[in-house]
């Protein structure tokens, strides 16, 4: 029986031929004849004798009879995968569809060795690891991240080029020398957007983006991998949170909140130059200067064709659903936009998943909208020019324009939570639990916090093709901020123990024009930092938590992965989460000021009833929830700043009731650079 660990030898050296030796160990698959492309049939053997030794590991390769891959097999290897295209998301639904119905590891084994190298890379990567995801008999495996293996989608196809000297130069891994990551290399300081590189263009807030597409795909065969409890809430809550958290890395820029892209007829003013290549398509990611308009795209390649007015039109037929309170499936009957199910339903409809209840009316609008701005520097294919960063899910995030896109499609998303009857106090309250007091302490300090930047490594070799083997380090800058630990003191003034959930969020204090917010405006900037269960005896309690606790992110080292720890890594089996590092705004040299706010609401209305068997993927549940098990938390998504404020609530003062408290914090930033052991200079 196949050992299912050599399932992920398949993801390296993406481009190779999978006969190359894999895994940095010189272990070969032992590949029947049959499986060999015809170019590599006559040398195949001899190859793997001059790469490997013969002491090496082999992988035996059963042969089988191989499903039809025609449909999969249609997007040339050298093409650009996109999940934001219809065509390609129905090959991946196919290829997806023949891994997980495989019946055995061995079998899929096969079947993934003969489709490696006849399917496009990334889309190969794709469907795998959705399948190695969802099967029962391998989705407690540890999915390699995707910078890794696809390394030209993170940094900058310069920085490519010194990775592959290092290699190929020094022999010995241990003498090769981090290849460090330029700052600000995308644009200079006359570029006002710029000042958010180290946000759009961190590693870890792209791989988050990429790897919630894996575990929320669009479609698939098997409905089961896509119907997932509350999915087109997640889609609505965890893109919102990335616009709160945008903005207030904007304010901490002395900028103004993003505007939406609400009017498709205006150019976006804001170009896109991503100097990076695709070592896949073997084409530079196409800019967008400023000032471009958008066109109706048709390319029949891609078996495309989408118009302005398709955009419009569907835009219209939402709002007047949501307006309604009902949307129309398509036996043309009524389903209710309520309190509950209403938002999951939008976000099915908008991000035209499997699960919209009518495709045929609502249309593809959020993607779509992708494809319309990542295709505005050749619409009609004219150039031959593949799309640009918004095209893709692992690269969309790097570009200004994602995050004005994404703030209109919210805006859809608070038209419907507008509508809903604000919380009343009763339904806010926890009847005997008071919160007393919070604070957070970071390095001594109480209710400050500090960031700074720092170096961190990342092994890319394993998506370095033809090139010598060995640990290829590179290194880059990010944001970073010391950990820090909540204090939270309640009261439980009845005579029996109650259970909590603690819910806390942090949100500027000021706008962009240093005046108060009112509440309307501050709940959609509330950005949760974590969520979490107690149990409070009667009398005073003390709660403790720290930051690293997080239910938003995933460790530190799940992104920045350090070599000399693999082993402690295998109980991260979750890639979805937000990266621990951006956890907390950047805030300015002078200081920012925020509101921390923490409600403690009754878990006993909130728990969702399941079983209590290990799902293997628990951690950052508040923005990927848990792996084949329901969210978990009965509220909505949000709670309890999902609705506008009751009456008399206009500021968050008002707002809060005995089970809440709100208290400053202040965040600095400190410009200096915690720094990796110094490199010694090149000769």
């Amino acid at each position: 029986m196949a050992d299912k660990k050599n399932l992920l030898l398949l993801f390296d050296h993406p481009t190779e031929p999978v006969f190359m030796d894999k895994g940095g160990n010189g272990t070969v698959f032992d590949v029947p004849d049959s499986y060999v492309t015809d170019r590599y049939n006559q040398m195949c053997k001899k190859v793997q004798r001059r790469v490997s030794s013969a002491s090496e590991k082999n992988v035996l390769v059963k042969e089988i009879a191989i499903p039809d891959l025609s449909c999969p097999m249609r997007l040339g290897r050298s093409e650009q995968f996109s999940l934001f295209l219809t065509s390609h998301r129905k090959m991946a639904s196919h290829l997806i569809e023949i891994f997980t119905k495989m019946p055995t590891v061995d079998e899929l084994q096969s079947v993934a060795v003969y489709a490696r190298d006849r399917v496009n890379p990334v889309l190969f990567n794709y469907a795998l690891s959705v399948a190695l995801l969802h099967r029962p008999d391998t989705k407690d495996l540890e999915l390699p991240a995707f910078a890794q293996i696809f390394p030209d989608r993170f940094i900058d196809s310069q920085m490519l080029r010194s990775m592959r000297e290092e290699s190929f130069v020094v022999e010995r891994s241990a003498a090769r020398l981090p290849v460090v990551s330029s700052v600000k290399y995308t644009a200079s300081d006359l570029d006002v957007e710029h000042r958010l590189w180290y946000f759009r263009e961190d590693l870890g807030v792209n791989l988050h983006h990429w790897h919630w597409h894996l575990v929320y795909p669009i479609e698939a065969s098997d409905r089961s991998i896509v119907d997932k409890d509350r999915r087109g809430e997640l889609f609505y809550y965890m893109h919102q949170q990335i616009i709160a958290r945008y903005n207030a890395e904007r304010l901490s820029n002395h900028m103004a909140r993003v505007q939406p892209f609400n009017n498709l007829d205006e150019p976006i003013a804001e170009g896109y130059f991503p100097k990076m290549d695709s070592l896949v398509a073997s084409r530079a990611y196409p800019p967008r200067f400023d000032h471009t308009r958008l066109s109706d795209v048709d390319r029949p390649k891609d078996q495309l064709r989408v118009g302005i007015d398709d955009m419009k039109r569907w835009r219209e037929r939402i709002y007047e659903a949501i307006h309604q309170g009902y949307v129309l499936d398509t036996n043309n009957e009524k389903i209710v936009l309520d309190d509950s199910k209403g938002i999951d339903i939008l976000g099915n409809i908008i991000e035209a998943s499997d699960l919209t209840p009518n495709s045929t009316l609502y249309g593809d609008f959020h993607n779509m909208g992708h494809i319309l701005i990542a295709y505005s520097h050749d619409p009609t294919n004219k150039h031959l020019e593949y799309a640009g960063v918004m095209g893709d899910a692992s690269t969309a995030m790097r570009d200004p324009i994602f995050y004005k896109w994404h703030a209109f499609i919210d805006n859809m998303f608070q038209e419907h939570k507008r509508l809903l009857s604000p919380y009343e106090k009763q339904e806010l309250c926890f009847p005997d639990v008071r919160v007393e007091s919070i604070q957070v302490e970071s390095q001594g300090q109480v209710n400050k916090l500090t960031t700074f930047w720092q170096e961190s490594d990342v092994d890319m070799s394993r998506g370095l093709d033809f090139v010598p083997r060995g640990h290829v380090l590179a290194r880059f800058t990010h944001l970073q901020h010391h950990a820090f630990s909540y204090t939270i003191k309640v009261e439980n003034s009845s005579e029996a123990t109650r259970y909590g959930y603690v819910r806390i969020f942090l949100a500027p204090k000021l706008d962009d024009r240093n005046a108060p917010m009112l509440l309307e405006q501050q709940r959609l900037m509330m950005v949760e930092l974590d969520k979490f269960v107690v149990t409070m005896p009667p009398g005073s309690h003390t709660i403790t938590r720290n930051s690293t606790e997080s239910s938003v992110t995933i460790p530190f080292e799940r992104t920045f992965r350090n070599l000399d720890k693999l082993e402690e890594l295998q109980n991260f089996l979750c890639g979805c989460g937000w990266p621990q590092h951006m956890l907390i705004p950047k805030g300015r040299p002078e200081g920012l000021r925020f509101e921390l706010f923490v409600m403690v609401s009754n878990y006993e209305e909130d728990k969702v009833e399941q079983t209590a068997a290990d799902c293997g993927c628990s951690i950052a549940a508040s923005y990927c929830g848990l792996r084949d098990r329901l969210y978990p938390d009965r509220k909505s998504m949000g709670f309890p700043f999902d609705r506008k404020p009751r009456r008399g609530s206009e500021i968050l003062e008002n707002f809060l009731t005995p089970n809440m408290r709100a208290v400053e914090v202040i965040i600095t930033h400190e410009d200096r650079t915690e720094k990796l052991r110094e490199l010694p200079a090149r000769s």
